[in-house]
């Protein structure tokens, strides 16, 4: 049955009771009335009917467009007709209602991502394909709003640009040795300050290259010089051992004969010095008695010589007593003694 169908007792009201007897829902009209009443006393009592409605709604709108909550990691950037007034901080802020002043909040807390993945050509026409990642941060948010379209999409453009810039002016084997850090670090710096002269108000946290790797299509040949390049490396790191150990004993040895010809420097010196030193004082003597000195010359010069040879001639057709040292050449020596050999210098036969 309808709920106005004549017949049904009073005229029933679906917003009042809701079909059920004494209803469980709200009453609309009352609710309206009891407003409509509290702005009459508010505004002196008299009336006013859809006006107050309505200045009543636009008070509550105002009240709530001029208090703006700021979360944790947000900035807010407070626009006052098109300009920019202001920075908002997290917490409770309060601002002129729009169109005077208009809020916009900014995430600035947390870490963006980017990754995306170049095929390209280094320096020496080898393929490589490069994964990079770029995490970054807002640290200025002004600049993020109204410094480009499209802060997130740019930094994508830049960054590709960057590491294709490195990227390409470098051989393979610089990509793939060791040095991978430095040009991280180059590119890095070359998108931060592409970024800075677009002031986009991003900053580069952290650029990483994920994976380097060829195409699959020249995969095997790739391979091949890969595994000579690690074939290069350790020889060469065979050959600075051996190097390591060879050179320091060379550097002994040198050391050593050095050491030697200094010693036998010093020697020859000193014995020099010592021969002449000895002739200078013989040359004195000599000047005192020639007779004397020149024989005792004679017979040290001959004891000297005698004493080191098995064999002796004699000019004096045996007038002259020898005698030598005893020893295994030469034994106990008197003419025609065993074990001694004289010449004779007339026939040049030795005799016994």
């Amino acid at each position: 049955m309808a709920w106005n169908e004549p017949g049904g007792g009073k005229q029933r009201d679906p917003w009042r009771d809701n079909g059920g007897g004494n209803g469980g829902g709200p009453d609309l009209d009352a609710l309206t009335r009891r407003l409509r009443e509290f702005f009459n006393r508010l505004f002196g009592g008299g009336g006013g009917g859809p006006g107050v409605a309505v200045v009543a709604m636009l008070l509550v709108w105002l009240a709530f467009d001029s208090v703006a909550l700021i979360k944790a990691g947000e900035s807010g950037v407070v626009l006052r007709f098109g300009e920019v007034a202001r920075l908002m901080t997290p917490g409770i802020n309060f601002k002129l209602p729009r169109p005077i002043e208009t809020l916009y909040k900014v995430n600035v807390g947390g870490v963006r991502t980017t990754n995306a993945q170049v095929r390209m050509l280094t320096r020496d026409e080898n393929i490589v394909l490069i994964d990079f990642n770029v995490q970054y941060l807002v640290t200025d948010p002004q600049k993020v709003l109204f410094g480009v379209r499209d802060p997130d999409g740019t930094l994508g453009q830049a960054a590709e640009s960057a590491v294709r810039s490195v990227v390409g002016g470098s051989t393979m084997d610089t990509i793939l040795s060791g040095q991978r850090a430095e040009l991280i670090t180059r590119a890095k710096q070359q998108l931060q300050a592409t970024l800075d002269q677009y002031k986009t108000g991003l900053t580069v946290n952290a650029l990483n290259f994920q994976n380097v790797r060829p195409p699959q299509e020249v995969k095997d040949a790739f391979d091949d010089a890969s595994r000579a390049l690690q074939d290069k490396q350790r020889l060469e790191e065979e050959a600075k051992a051996y190097a390591s150990k060879v050179v320091p004993e060379a550097r002994g040895d040198a050391a050593t004969a050095r050491a030697e010809a200094e010693g036998y420097k010093s020697e020859r010196i000193a014995r020099a010095e010592g021969d002449a030193q000895r002739f200078n004082l013989v040359q004195g003597q000599y000047r005192l008695a020639p007779e004397v000195t020149r024989k005792r010359m004679y017979l040290e010069t001959m004891q000297e010589v005698l004493s080191q040879t098995p064999k002796i001639i004699d000019f004096s057709a045996g007038k002259n007593i020898l005698s030598l040292p005893a020893s295994p050449e030469v034994r106990a020596v008197v003419p025609g003694a065993a074990g001694t050999t004289v010449v004779s210098p007339e026939t040049g036969k030795g005799g016994r």
